[in-house]
């Protein structure tokens, strides 16, 4: 048996995927799941940083562009 299977504390045998099934069922049942306000404001926060991100982006390429046309024309 591998150093890795005795850290884990697995035995080495397979899990049928019933068991399986049922375990991602009760891990599933314990997650705190995020409420609508809550997922509206994350939508609206990611939202304005991608915005934020293109437009720094956007900026740059624009400004490189000028440049090497300056530099090459």
């Amino acid at each position: 048996m591998s150093d890795r299977h005795e850290l884990a504390g697995t035995s080495g045998k397979r899990t049928s995927p019933i068991t399986f099934y049922r375990q991602v069922i009760a891990e599933l049942r314990k997650v705190v799941w995020p409420t609508r306000p809550q997922v509206i404001n994350y939508f609206w926060v990611v939202l304005v940083f991608v915005l934020v991100m293109m437009a720094i982006v956007a900026g740059l390429d624009y400004g490189f562009g000028q440049l090497s046309f300056k530099v090459f024309a």
